[in-house]
Order: structure tokens, then C-alpha cells, then sequence
């Protein structure tokens, strides 16, 4: 499939791409080639493949959620480099 100038532009519209016009005729070549191997796709026989919603079959096994002790806030702020009252004081890392 022949890609023109304008189906790149509303194609990097979407997908919100910035195109520099020395980049275009690459851009589409490249946009060519790979629309080109869809349709090829298109060509295959699939009215026998059932429709997928995952690719993979297994199931996660979730533990119950059980609630079990936790750390004392004390004890939690014992190895602290630094603290302040009851919180955790670190180093500023947005201005």
C-alpha cells in the first residue's frame, strides 16, 4: 500500500509524532513496507481460530488476603538515618 503525504500526517497525528519534512519520504517508505506486510496478513485463512482475549492460558493463584502484624511504627523508624517525630526525613529531590 502506497502511503502519501497526507496519510503520514494524520497517522503521526495520532499517534501524536512530530515529522520533520526531511524525514517524510523515509517515513513513508518505511509506513509502506510495513502496511504492505499487513495486508499480507490479511491473506490467511483464521474463520477457524477462536478470537483470543489473552495470549497465554495460565491462571495467577492469588493468596488470601490475610491481615498479619505488622512492624511497630517505633521499631520501623529505629534504623533511620534521620527522622523527625514519627517520619522518615530524607533529602529533597524536587525543587
Amino acid at each position: 500500500m502506497k502511503v502519501d503525504r497526507q496519510t503520514l500526517y494524520n497517522i503521526a497525528h495520532l499517534a501524536r509524532l512530530e515529522i520533520e519534512p526531511t524525514n517524510e519520504e523515509a517515513m513513508m517508505n518505511e509506513l509502506s513496507k510495513i502496511l504492505t506486510w499487513m495486508e499480507k496478513l490479511n491473506e490467511i485463512d483464521t474463520t477457524q481460530v477462536e478470537p483470543l482475549t489473552h495470549i497465554s492460558t495460565e491462571i495467577n493463584v492469588f493468596r488470601e488476603d490475610e491481615p498479619t502484624p505488622s512492624l511497630d511504627h517505633e521499631k520501623a523508624l529505629l534504623n533511620a538515618p534521620k527522622r523527625d517525630a514519627n517520619y522518615f526525613r530524607v533529602p529533597k529531590v524536587i525543587e
